[in-house]
C-alpha cells in the first residue's frame, strides 16, 4: 500500500518541523539564559564562608617609605598578600586550625599564631575577626628590597565563641607593627606585633 503525499501534507509537515525547530531554538536560548542567570546569582550572592562575608579592607600608603621607594608592582603584590594573610588568619582563628595559614606567616608571626590557635583549640573556643579595616603605612623599605616595615591601624569586630555561643563581642582598634619579606612566590609576614601606639 503506497501513500502519495499531497502538497498540503508536505506543507503541513514542513510547517510542523519548522515550528518544532523554532521551539527548540527558543528553549535552547531560554536554557542558556537561565544557566547564565544561575551562575551570575551564584557568583554575586553572599556566601556563608568567612572570606566572602568579611574580606579585609586594606588601604596601603607607601608614600612615606624609605630609604628606598616602593615600586608600583611590589606595592600591588604586598597589598594582595597582606589582604590574603589577614583573610587566612581570620579563617585559622575561626576554625581553630593552622591549615589556612599555608606559609603566609613565618618566624615569630607563625609561632605566635600557631600558639594562639592551639590555645583556642585546647579551651574549645574560636574567634572571628569581622568587618576588618586596615589603614597601613609603609614606614621602611630596605635598600635591597628584601624587607618592608608596615604600621597597620586595624579596626574590626572581635567575637569569641564557645561552640556556637558568642561569649565576647567587641569592636577593637589595634596598632600592629608588621615586617614582611619576599618568599619564592609571595610576600610573607615575619612579624605581627600589637603595640599601644606608633
Amino acid at each position: 500500500m503506497s501513500y502519495a503525499w499531497g502538497r498540503n501534507e508536505k506543507i503541513a509537515m514542513t510547517t510542523t518541523k519548522t515550528m518544532w525547530a523554532n521551539h527548540l531554538i527558543r528553549f535552547g536560548r531560554l536554557a542558556k539564559l537561565i544557566a547564565i542567570a544561575v551562575v551570575a546569582i551564584a557568583l554575586l550572592a553572599p556566601r556563608d564562608s568567612v572570606c566572602a562575608d568579611s574580606a579585609p579592607n586594606v588601604v596601603l600608603n607607601t608614600g612615606k617609605a624609605g630609604p628606598r621607594s616602593v615600586e608600583s608592582p611590589t606595592e600591588r603584590v604586598i597589598l594582595r598578600d597582606y589582604k590574603f594573610a589577614w583573610a587566612n588568619l581570620e579563617q585559622a582563628m575561626e576554625s581553630s586550625s593552622t591549615a589556612p595559614l599555608s606559609g603566609l606567616f613565618v618566624g615569630t608571626a607563625n609561632a605566635w599564631l600557631t600558639d594562639a590557635v592551639a590555645s583556642q583549640r585546647r579551651n574549645g573556643l574560636s574567634s572571628r575577626y569581622l568587618n576588618q579595616n586596615h589603614k597601613v603605612d609603609a614606614v621602611f623599605y630596605a635598600p635591597e628590597g628584601d624587607m618592608i616595615e608596615l604600621d597597620d591601624t586595624a579596626d574590626y569586630d572581635l567575637q569569641i565563641l564557645d561552640g556556637d555561643k558568642t561569649v565576647h563581642n567587641e569592636h577593637v582598634v589595634v596598632h600592629y607593627v608588621v615586617l614582611m619579606t619576599p618568599a619564592a612566590d609571595r610576600w610573607v609576614i615575619r612579624q605581627l606585633q600589637a603595640v599601644p601606639q606608633f
